[in-house]
């Protein structure tokens, strides 16, 4: 999210999915951390538009106060109005008008024009509640595709929705993150701790996977460990049986002749005309024998 989109190519997008009402604590994590980078002139973007569907526009102002330049942050508050009854240009069921107010406020920030901008939509699952899927994703598209978004990332609550609706999101998506309880099968609903799960896909058609536990405490989620290891798909070591089994194995180009004088070919003619190049080894010794001899005289080494 923080190194943006090259030029010619879609803006980097990325799926957070919940199914446990902890989503939001992950959505906040990335939109600080963005914020920050977009503060400190550590990313492509300049500004950042937030969409505020599920929290007020006053929340965010808190959130972000610390340490942020405010003054790169832009929040369009779709919470208070969300049909647009009062302003009818914040009507979220009019989706073409609402893609058009938020490249203008994106346009607006920094009091500069065509610069780089991030977009971040705290709900999708409340814009599916009055719209159909097939708008949602074209103003995602049409924001992707936008030259002057950097990046664009969003929420959604999984259980709330058809698999369809998550696979299209998914499938739009550079990166998803999904949320899961530490226990599938625990019904505990005071459990604050769980895996979350990444999934990037490179510009070069690699795909990464990540895996990382976290807590959610009053400050925050905390991921246990920061480092965020990817998981191998394969297996590094070996168990002593499997190396003792290995070591039996005998490869096509050890020789097997036991003893016996053993007829190498070079390769480098046809055997049938004659002239091949032709060389005789005992296993026993390796020493190479003078090609003209007869394989089948005694041979002295």
């Amino acid at each position: 999210l923080r190194d943006g989109s090259l030029e010619g190519e879609h803006a980097p997008a990325l799926t957070i999915k919940d199914s446990i009402a902890y989503g939001f604590d992950a959505f906040s994590y990335f939109l600080c951390n963005l914020s920050s980078n977009i503060s400190a002139a550590k990313s492509q973007s300049r500004g950042l538009v937030i969409v505020a569907l599920d929290r007020s526009p006053s929340f965010y102002f808190n959130l972000l106060k610390g340490g942020i330049d405010v003054a790169s942050i832009r929040i369009l508050d779709c919470y208070t109005d969300p049909l647009g009854w009062k302003d009818q240009l914040k009507d979220t069921r009019d989706l073409d008008k609402f893609l058009s107010v938020i490249i203008n406020t994106g346009n607006g920030i920094n009091g500069q024009s065509k610069v780089h901008f991030s977009v971040a939509i705290d709900s999708v699952s409340a814009m599916l509640r009055h719209t159909p899927l097939s708008s949602v994703a074209h103003v995602i598209n049409s924001l992707r595709s936008h030259k002057q978004v950097s990046c664009i990332f969003w929420l959604i609550h999984s259980d709330l929705h058809e698999f369809r609706v998550t696979a299209a999101l998914e499938y739009m998506s550079t990166m998803i993150a999904g949320l899961e309880p530490e226990n599938l099968f625990s019904h505990e609903q005071n459990s604050r701790s769980g895996k979350f799960h990444v999934r990037l896909k490179r510009r070069n058609g690699r795909v990464k996977v990540i895996r990382e536990e976290f807590h959610v405490e009053q400050a925050g989620i905390r991921f246990i460990n920061q480092n965020l290891l990817p998981k191998v798909q394969f297996n590094l070591q070996i168990s002593e049986k499997e190396r003792i089994d290995r070591e039996k194995v005998i490869l096509p180009f050890e020789h097997q002749g036991n003893g016996k004088p053993l007829q190498i070919y070079d390769g480098r003619r046809s055997l049938t005309d004659g002239k091949g190049e032709i060389h005789y080894f005992r296993d026993s010794d390796d020493e190479q024998l003078d090609s003209d001899e007869d394989p089948d005289d005694d041979l002295d080494i």
